[in-house]
């Protein structure tokens, strides 16, 4: 029986104003880098916190690793790393004390070692001594990452990783984020409204639309079966921008 990195079945929500998701099935197996997409009010959000368990479906389950949450959700977590550009390091503390105080928390011997080897492995080893507050938005959204990858982990959420970072970083980013799913066979699960981005980093792209799966497949594939040439086009077409 294959163990996927992720599995949701069937995902429902509701709100007041509505279905917020309907029915949702994502899959994403060992080092897969999986893109989750669509326009605002499409159901990103609402499945990423059920997916992590944050919030409770109506209907449908969600395995990790071959664990139920919610029951086996501390179980789960163990195994996930997540990452947001709107969560900064801790402003007191050195990006080795976060790192380190991080990498106890998950419980391993030598968490020093691992966040100084995952600050390499982004290119940001010489900012193992810098405070927080020194940082500039993309060396503290370089800081998450390895932050949610020292455990090494089987699955990392990432909710908008390169959003408004520069070039340079943002190539620092898919970089290091491809080299852990290489590696390390870890899975990737990456919310974005970067088209761009979303091409270069992941090798499949599920798009939702009014709470329910439209497309799954490459960004090629899907494209094409919206008449565009790229991703840009299909986002346009699903928040009605174009036709």
């Amino acid at each position: 029986m294959t163990t996927y990195a992720l599995h949701a079945s069937g995902l429902a929500k509701n709100y007041r104003r509505g279905r917020a998701v309907d029915g949702v099935d994502l899959l994403v197996s060992p080092g897969e880098r999986v893109a989750l997409l669509g326009p605002n009010g499409a159901g990103k959000t609402t499945t990423l916190l059920m997916c992590l368990g944050l919030i409770t479906p109506d209907a449908g389950t969600v395995d990790i690793l071959g664990h139920r949450l919610p029951g086996e959700r501390v179980a789960a977590m163990r195994r996930v790393g997540f990452v947001a550009g709107y969560l900064p390091p801790t402003a007191h503390l050195r990006v080795i004390e976060y790192l380190r105080l991080f990498g106890r928390l998950y419980g391993m011997r030598r968490p020093d070692a691992a966040a100084r080897a995952a600050l390499e492995r982004f290119g940001i080893g010489h900012l193992a001594g810098a405070l927080a507050t020194e940082l500039s938005s993309g060396q503290k959204t370089l800081v998450g990452i390895v932050k949610a990858a020292i455990h090494r982990p089987a699955l990392v959420v990432l909710d908008e990783p390169t959003a408004s970072l520069d070039p340079d970083v943002a190539l620092l980013v898919r970089t290091g984020l491809r080299e852990l799913a290489d590696a390390e066979g870890t899975a990737l699960l990456v919310t974005s409204h970067n088209m761009v981005e979303v091409e270069r980093l992941c090798e499949r792209v599920v798009f939702l639309s009014a709470g329910r799966v439209v497309a799954d497949g490459s960004a090629a594939e899907v494209a094409e079966r919206f008449g565009g040439a790229d991703l840009e086009h299909v986002f346009l077409h699903l928040s009605g921008r174009v036709s």
